[in-house]
């Protein structure tokens, strides 16, 4: 017997391989098997076919070992990594590597991830021990910040350290969140170490969900508006395989998902929740396993793989989870009872993977998982797909308003509160009269001020982390650059670092320009660590936080910033568009969005859309119970279109504008999209492989074929990139497109000159 094998590998098809007698009658579909692979590796695959037909022209090997008793893959998951590698034009064995944990995959197993945390010593636990260690350290300026900044983390006081202070309740501290806060490096905190003041210890990071028994009496009763909603859904839900609930920001979507979920649950079937965030999943975990209990799991990348390992294996148990929330690698979870599927903010460009393959997007996959769910004889009841958002995508409003999708709208607030005011600040005029103190008009910061003295919270977004974009020689304009990318390096201050952010390779601050030896080097533009920093100076008394990729790198931050402004201990957010995805803060009454012409000038026919996605949803930040909440919109644009219909909440009018331009440009959703990209250490290899490709391409698809062009940043981690552009009117039969892209990419690879050429496509860009 034979044995057809999916490999972790990026090489198209499966891999035949001999079954031994000893575990012929054990082997199953779906079951790991360690294989040999060339003359010397060895993987583990997963069985995708067994058979009799020996391979003809080759000497086939045989399996080493079966893994599992049981398979750990449905016959649905399957057919749906086939879909996946099929439509993004990517090897099975790459969707094989996204879907399975990394523990799944691994010979030995998975280890369960640690983290690091930090602690005081013993000797260091009084009063008297921690002045003697803060003196040790006063003339080591740095270790003695760090010191202090793990005393403020971890909520030691000197009122601690006194034999009647009682018992004292100390927060735990990862090593990486004292690195984030106090800006020191590993050494520094290191050295603290060796000095005997801390000491670190290992932490098994994640746990199955141990919440205890459901609460359903914790579900609340829907407003009238919301109930009209609810009942609308499950009436499209009779017509339509896949329904679009369009509700402005605050409208209680959560609620009304809550209570489609419940009966889902009462009907014995499973829930899929997508959230297209992490940081979202802190808050709706809270608020569902409220309701829900221990019948909800957990499931994205910041979890160890150990629970993630555990979570999959519970799914084929005959006591699995019954609802799932998770991120975009959710999809690939195994389901045996699915009934509906919830992609919230549907909008969001998180649901699309883009590096590495397969660049699937999770909301599109999530809609065919339920179209082959619904097809599986495991399945009684057909799925459905929820997708849920204040601001839809185009292509999804497009087929709401075309009638491929159900259309569902709830346009009223919960509890009546009025939408956000949003008052348009014209920074270029107020620059040109040097009334603005940095990126602050005067009017956001007399909002904010008032705001904070009432007891009310703000948040500023500035979508670019770091402390400056890029730092430039004020003599002669020298800018430092990644040496394997083709960008300028941001400053991060704390760290005194300029870091590329698309490799992650770093370069210590020069003391002096090394083209002209001027010792004037000034940070160009505002990150948000820059605008922390300048914002601490306006509002000294303010409890300020930081949400960005520097401040969130581990789960334990996103929970601790998250839970900090929900409870009131800090009282300003400033953050990157991490703060625009659903968050949900009572007290936030003024939202600031200090410079709009950042999102509108990017070189992308989605700049707008998503300009205007991410503006309306960091409004709807505002004013989300109580009073109405405002908005102070600074731009160099006040007269633009768009900046209008964001103040007016007029979605419409956006829509129909913009579709029409879509229409006379040929863009989705009246076309689809391809991207072929080349990649190639050497520059002019990909620039002629491009034109050839292109040449080749031309001749099946013509004018359709845009290109060879270089992308905006045209080399990252030192090679080279050209891209083309497929523009294909809807109708075009798909399948052969994938062929022609196949066959174009299998002649080039002939060519001895392009062995090494990188050739991938990006179906449906975003």
């Amino acid at each position: 017997m034979f044995a057809d094998v999916i490999l972790p590998v990026p090489l198209d098809g499966l891999f035949t391989y001999a079954l031994p007698a000893t575990i012929e009658s054990k082997a199953a579909f779906g079951m790991r098997v360690l294989v040999p692979f060339g003359p010397k590796k060895y993987y583990i695959g997963i069985i995708a076919r067994l058979h009799d037909q020996k391979p003809e022209g080759y000497e086939v090997k045989e399996v080493v070992q079966l893994l599992d008793e049981k398979p750990i893959l449905l016959p649905s998951q399957y057919k749906l990594w086939q879909w996946i590698a099929d439509y993004y034009m990517s090897p099975i064995g790459e969707v094989y590597k996204a879907a399975l944990p990394a523990g799944l995959k691994a010979e030995d197993g998975y280890r369960p991830r640690t983290e690091t945390y930090i602690r005081l010593t013993v000797a260091y636990q009084n009063e008297q021990a921690l002045h003697i260690a803060l003196n040790v350290l006063s003339r080591a300026s740095k270790q003695q910040g760090a010191f202090i900044a793990y005393l403020q983390l971890s909520g030691w006081d000197e009122a601690d350290f006194r034999p009647d202070s009682g018992e004292v309740s100390i927060s735990e501290v990862t090593r990486e969140e004292l690195l984030n806060f106090s800006g020191s490096t590993l050494s520094v905190v290191n050295q603290l170490v060796k000095r005997g003041l801390l000491e670190t210890y290992e932490v098994e990071v994640g746990r199955l969900n141990n919440a205890g028994e459901p609460h359903m009496e914790n579900v609340k009763r829907l407003s009238e508006a919301q109930q009209e909603a609810y009942n609308q859904i499950l009436f499209s839900f009779m017509k339509k395989r896949v329904t679009l609930l369009h509700g402005v920001t605050s409208s209680g979507k959560t609620e009304v998902y809550i209570h489609l979920i419940k009966r889902e649950l009462e009907q014995h079937r499973q829930v899929l929740f997508l959230m297209p965030e992490i940081a979202l999943t802190v808050q709706m975990m809270e608020r569902l396993q409220r309701v829900f209990g221990n019948r909800l799991g957990i499931y994205h990348s910041k979890y160890s793989d150990a629970e993630r390992v555990e979570i999959w294996q519970k799914q084929l148990s005959q006591n699995p989870y019954d609802v799932i929330l998770g991120a975009r690698s959710a999809v690939f979870l195994p389901f045996q009872r699915l009934g509906l599927v919830i992609v919230d903010e549907e909008h969001e460009t998180s649901y699309k993977q883009q590096e590495p393959a397969p660049r699937y997007h999770a909301r599109s996959t999530a809609i065919m998982m339920a179209q082959i769910y619904r097809n599986s004889p495991s399945t009684s009841v057909p799925p459905n797909v929820l997708l849920g958002t204040a601001t839809p995508c185009m292509e999804t409003y497009h087929n709401a308003q075309t009638g491929k999708y159900g259309l569902v709208e709830l346009m009223e607030r919960y509890q009546g509160i009025e939408m956000p005011e949003i008052q348009v600040v014209d920074i270029q005029d107020l620059q040109r009269r040097r009334m603005m103190h940095g990126p602050f008009s005067p009017l956001l910061l007399s909002r904010v001020r008032e705001a904070l003295e009432r007891g009310e919270q703000a948040i500023l977004f500035q979508n670019r982390r770091g402390y400056a974009p890029m730092i430039e020689c004020k003599q002669c304009g020298w800018v430092p650059r990644c040496e394997h990318c083709d960008v300028s390096l941001t400053l991060h201050k704390r760290m005194n670092q300029l870091t590329c952010h698309y490799c992650g390779y770093t370069y210590q601050v020069p003391t002096e320009c090394p083209a002209c030896g001027c010792k004037e080097l000034q940070g160009k533009g505002y990150g948000t660590e820059k605008i922390e920093d300048q914002i601490r100076d306006i509002f000294p008394e303010a409890r300020i936080s930081r949400m960005d990729l520097d401040t969130t790198r581990t789960r334990n931050a996103y929970e601790r910033i998250i839970s900090d402004f929900s409870s009131g201990r800090t009282n300003l957010l400033i953050g990157t568009q991490m703060i625009s995805k659903g968050l949900d803060f009572g007290k936030v009454s003024v939202v600031g969005i200090l410079n709009a012409d950042g999102m509108l000038n990017q070189p992308d026919f989605r700049a707008y859309e998503h300009a205007f996605t991410m503006m309306a949803q960091v409004s709807g930040r505002a004013g989300r119970k109580g009073r109405r909440g405002l908005v102070i919109l600074q731009t160099k644009s006040p007269t633009l279109p768009v900046i209008g219909q964001v103040v007016r909440n007029d979605y419409q009018t956006f829509y129909r504008e913009l579709l029409e331009e879509r229409r006379l440009f040929c863009y989705p959703p009246f076309h689809r999209l391809i991207y072929v990209f080349l990649k190639h250490k050497n520059d002019a290899t990909v620039h002629t492989a491009s034109l050839e490709l292109g040449s080749r391409l031309r001749q099946w698809f013509g004018g359709r074929v845009l290109g060879p062009d270089k992308p905006s940043v045209a080399r990252v981690k030192t090679l080279s990139i050209r891209k083309l552009v497929l523009k294909l009117e809807n109708g075009i039969d798909m399948k052969k497109v994938r062929q022609y892209l196949a066959l174009a990419q299998q002649q080039m690879l002939q060519d001895k000159r392009y062995a090494s050429l990188q050739v991938y496509y990006d179906v449906d860009p975003l």
